[in-house]
């Protein structure tokens, strides 16, 4: 298994080279400069000063030029600064990171803890009302946009019934407040982000459990297992589920870049201070250094997903043995 991890933490290197090197060439495709933003709106500024600030961000070099000096300050772990503010790239990410990975960690756990129990449930309860429910909740989760979800649930709890707050990851009165109201603080502000970004999830992997669950309870070991007198909840749980889990486990790998890709939109409309809302505004303003040190980050972390959706895989099916 160690030399399993070691092998594919070798074969990310190339991996993560060639998406960085298909955001940077997507990334200068794009209409327009940075310095465009900078100048445009300032009709003072020369056509010798527009040119000035093209060479101090060295964006009069070819491309090529610019994304091997990117690649080596990336070795250094040196991210650039940013164009709009002058400040250290890897220092916004870091300020942004945890409010990110506490969100996604959060939707991926609310996803599993509340997926696979359903889809259990509905696949030994096939036919009933409870799966018929599930079935209509599955759905819905496929066919509603989640952004036009999120603006309603706004509306409905944070502006015409003021349950839950709309906006950021605390109160302005947040420094005021004890321990115990910090937490809460905290835990209000999370729940409409987590329940969005968990609604989707949780309608497809419940789905998938339901599928798997159902494939299982009709093999042979199974009925030897109810032949031999077993409980109904030994059968279910010890010989059922963890054989039905196999499949559910590779979801994980397609979860965790799927959250941190849609970060992006649920942080935007939630103003949550995460790496997401930060990637979308370095990309309105077309901060290279930070969209460049943004999608980085985010392949490790996807890479990462991936490898560890692996490892549980091996775990959870004793015949798989990597080498």
């Amino acid at each position: 298994m160690i030399n399993y991890i070691l092998k594919r933490l070798l074969l990310t290197i190339p991996v993560l080279i060639g998406i960085t090197i298909i955001t940077f060439l997507v990334m200068n495709l794009s209409p327009g400069k940075p310095t465009d933003i900078l100048t445009d709106m300032n009709q003072k500024i020369t056509a010798d000063a527009k040119e000035r600030l093209v060479k101090i961000y060295g964006l009069d070099k070819p491309v090529h030029t610019r994304y091997f000096i990117w690649l080596k300050r990336i070795v250094a772990l040196d991210f650039g600064k940013s164009f709009k503010d002058d400040r250290p790239v890897l220092k916004k990410i870091l300020e942004r990171l945890p409010a990110t990975l506490l969100l996604n960690f959060l939707t991926i756990i609310s996803i599993f803890a509340l997926a696979i129990p359903i889809g259990v449930y509905s696949a030994v309860k096939k036919d009933t009302i409870f799966d018929k429910i599930t079935t209509i909740f599955v759905f819905l989760g496929f066919s509603v946009p989640t952004f036009w979800l999120a603006i309603m649930l706004m509306i409905f709890f944070g502006l015409r019934l003021g349950w839950l707050p709309i906006t950021g990851f605390r109160s302005i009165n947040f420094d005021e407040l004890s321990l115990l109201g910090k937490s809460f603080d905290i835990i209000r502000h999370l729940i409409l982000p987590v329940a969005i970004s968990s609604f989707t999830g949780i309608a497809a992997l419940s789905r998938y459990t339901r599928s798997s669950m159902l494939e299982v309870l009709h093999q042979d070991y199974i009925r030897t297992a109810r032949a031999k007198g077993l409980s109904e909840h030994l059968v279910i749980f010890k010989h059922a589920l963890r054989n039905a889990l196999i499949p559910v486990v590779t979801i994980l790998g397609l979860t965790i870049p799927e959250l941190i890709g849609g970060s992006f939109i649920f942080e935007t409309i939630f103003a949550w201070p995460g790496m997401g809302r930060l990637g979308y505004d370095a990309i309105m303003a077309r901060d290279y250094p930070v969209i460049m040190g943004i999608g980085t980050i985010v392949a490790v972390l996807t890479l990462l997903g991936n490898l560890i959706a692996d490892i549980t895989y091996a775990y959870v099916d004793p015949r798989i043995r990597y080498r």
